[in-house]
């Protein structure tokens, strides 16, 4: 019975002529290691999926600049039809008060435009005016037929176009917005006359009737 000595363990029979590394066990391959295949197809896979990321990304990107331009818009518009209904509201108010401005017209014409009555009145032109209220309307300027409404009409011989020769009932405006036309009566040249030229350059009506008489 051959007894077994202890604290020695026994190594594999090495073959003649063998190194000692060749008795050691080779490692095995670890479990799990990819392929450099299969690394490259989960890189493309990688920047594919980044690819899509961008452009869901760029699309929401337009869509919320959209969303921006149409809210800024509709800011826009609420603050226009805002200014509009502001300015229809003033302008209803002040044509239901040019009655009154007319009568205090007249008054002041004919000098009855006296005491509280006069202070109380042009108060309520100064509030008018503040409003945007302006009067227009003169003698001696041409006649528009966008801001005039002619009542009355003549021919006159010192006229060299249709012209306001007198304000009936002055004309109201907003800004450029007439909320009444002013009331005239006008003047046209003359039929037939014609403006000629003298030598000193000043312009003479040409009458016939104005010839050399017969000695």
């Amino acid at each position: 019975m051959t007894e077994e000595t202890p604290g020695f363990d026994e190594k594999p029979d090495v073959p003649s002529g063998a190194t000692p590394d060749d008795a050691e066990p080779k490692a095995a391959p670890q479990e799990g290691a990819a392929p450099a295949g299969d690394a490259t197809a989960q890189i493309a896979g990688l920047t594919a999926q980044l690819d899509q990321s961008r452009k869901a990304l760029d699309e929401r990107t337009a869509d919320l600049q959209r969303l921006q331009a149409e809210f800024q818009n509709y800011r826009r518009r609420v603050e226009r039809d805002r200014i509009t209904v502001k300015e229809i509201a003033i302008a209803n108010l002040l044509t239901e008060l040019l009655p009154t401005l007319d009568d205090i017209g007249r008054a002041r014409e004919h000098g009855e435009l006296l005491g509280g009555f006069k202070s109380v009145a042009e108060s309520l032109e100064t509030v008018a005016a503040k409003m945007g209220l302006q009067q227009f309307g003169k003698e001696g300027e041409p006649f528009d037929p966008t801001i005039h409404e002619a009542l009355m009409h003549s021919y006159a011989p010192d006229v060299t176009e249709t012209t306001c020769v007198a304000i009936l009932q002055p004309g109201y405006r907003i800004g450029e917005r007439t909320i009444r036309p002013a009331r005239v009566a006008v003047a046209e040249p003359q039929p037939g006359a014609q403006t000629v030229k003298a030598e000193d350059g000043s312009e003479a009506g040409d009458d016939k009737d104005n010839g050399p008489e017969e000695g």
